[in-house]
């Protein structure tokens, strides 16, 4: 039998409520339509953004939410953004759809919806076609409490006090859409831009983040590194809290992709293999780190990862409109299990996207609104926002899968806040339930204060407008007690938390 050992006596960390973040690009229906539909529109809204919407991802606990892109980031000029609405500029989204980006959701509506979300703000500045000056002036007009041209500005379009920026990327794939760059042009176009990234409240810095590799380009992080720690200060804290990273999931490889809702056994194993994969960069890449930054004051942000598969037929193809299944749900889980577990280097993570777009928390379609599989597994995970992180280690897990693409059985997590232990499992399996003793460190009796699960016997499963609770968070009952140890039924293609104390 397989069997989890949990050592509550001892810490590893402490789980980064950053890991939790979400990413919400100017495309397709994530920003339009999904989180804001305007002050006019039927829908219920507050100042445009969408009520339910709101009110649903706040339960999840957001903790940090990025804007305004991804790929959209480099060709975003922040005035166009600002201002009476009726006269702000339009310009075409050459990035997603060709559609007309009329700027009405700008730097005002973001600092109103994370206001209304109650989370944390990530920017992301324009480095590939914007100038210093512009990175500049942006940062100036959201933080800078005083006189000057772009507080006045501010002030002007309805802002008296300054916002509060937690996080600013300098550039978005820069080795790519962002301005097709090599490792030391942008390290050196970093050191540079994000010298005007000031820091007008001390008490309130501002986190900068360098932009970092796609997938296994370990050349990229190599080179940057190499070039922004040249000749700079032994307190490297504040010129780079942060270099990231990106990784998506194709099952079926970057051309084709492979439909979000028809595949087979083989093409789901395939799919939680190519996320588990996820972890052998995190380790790669932060031995690169390692070598600059031995003492771990960089965090590695996971700031745009996830699903991607093709997108919905019938649907604008540069929309990204894709379902979410059981099979996202395991991705989801067993993703944020790795990050967890290397909380000592990751401190931050953004699936792509929170709404309409890729591996989305909800789907909208006018007035109606559903909440995904993937929302459920967030619900259940954000217990371990904040928390300490607890050794732990699984045997007797065997390999399943398909051909070259096997498995381990089982992943798992374990963290502690405020006396209380919650343990997340994913069970990998498309087709059999797996028993597991868990056993605690303490000779004490436990007892389970909450369980739940997020499941189905179909792992094609998923949420539609006319079925909205097909696949949802449920009670768990498959557990048996025994002082210090658990024994737990594990149903086939499940996320399963279990929280005692």
């Amino acid at each position: 039998m397989a069997k989890l050992v949990i050592n509550e006596l001892k810490k590893e960390g402490t789980i980064a409520p950053e890991i939790y973040g979400q990413f919400s690009e100017h495309l397709g229906r994530c920003i339009y339509e999904g989180l804001y539909v305007g002050e006019d529109s039927d829908i219920p809204n507050v100042n445009g953004m969408r009520t339910d919407v709101v009110e649903a991802l706040k339960e999840i606990e957001v903790p940090v939410l990025r804007w305004p892109g991804g790929c959209f980031a480099d060709e975003y000029h922040w005035k166009d953004g600002i201002g009476d609405k009726a006269k702000r500029k339009k310009m075409i989204n050459t990035h997603w759809g060709g559609v007309v980006e009329d700027n009405s959701f700008g730097t005002h509506e973001f600092f109103e919806l994370v206001r209304q979300l109650g989370c944390k703000t990530y920017i992301n500045g324009n480095m590939g076609s914007g100038t210093v000056q512009e990175m500049s002036e942006w940062v100036e007009y959201m933080t800078f409490n005083g006189v000057s041209p772009m507080a006045d500005l501010r002030k002007e379009n309805g802002r008296e006090e300054p916002w509060k920026v937690d996080y600013f990327g300098v550039g978005n794939e820069n080795w790519g859409c962002g301005g097709n760059m090599t490792p030391e042009f942008y390290g050196n176009m970093y050191r540079r831009y994000q010298t005007y990234v000031r820091n007008y409240d001390p008490k309130n810095p501002i986190a900068k983040v360098c932009c970092g590799a796609n997938v296994d380009d370990y050349h990229w992080t190599k080179g940057v590194m190499e070039t922004c720690y040249d000749h700079t200060p032994e307190q490297f804290h504040g010129f780079m809290d942060f270099i990231s990273l990106h990784y998506y999931v194709h099952p079926e490889g970057w051309e084709i992709k492979g439909s979000a809702t028809d595949f087979d056994e083989e093409v789901w194993y395939k799919t939680l293999y190519k996320a588990l994969y996820i972890e052998t960069l995190i380790n790669r890449h932060s031995a690169i780190i390692d070598q600059y930054d031995p003492e771990k004051k960089v965090g590695l942000s996971v700031d745009e990862w996830g699903t991607w598969f093709t997108c919905e037929p019938g649907t604008n193809p540069g929309f990204l409109y894709q379902q979410n299944t059981v099979r996202d749900a395991l991705v989801a889980g067993l993703s944020l299990n790795i990050f967890n577990k290397h909380c000592d280097r990751v401190k931050m993570a953004c699936i792509a996207q929170m709404v309409n777009v890729l591996q989305a928390m909800i789907l909208t379609d006018g007035e109606k609104m559903i909440k995904t599989p993937t929302y459920h597994v967030f619900h259940m995970y954000r217990h371990h926002q904040g928390a300490e992180l607890l050794e732990s280690s699984l045997t007797g897990v065997d390999e399943i899968g398909e051909g070259e693409w096997k498995v381990p059985e089982l992943n798992e997590s374990v963290s502690m806040k405020d006396g209380i232990i919650t343990i997340t499992l994913n069970n990998l399996s498309a087709t059999d339930a797996k028993e597991l003793d868990i056993q605690l460190a303490e000779d004490k009796t436990f007892e389970v204060v909450e369980a739940n699960v997020v499941t189905n016997d179909d792992m094609h499963a998923h949420n539609t407008f006319d079925a909205p609770e097909v696949v949802k968070e449920e009670k768990f009952t498959a557990y048996k007690v025994n002082g210090n140890n658990i024994s737990v039924k594990l149903p086939a293609c499940s996320v399963v938390e279990i929280r005692v104390k």
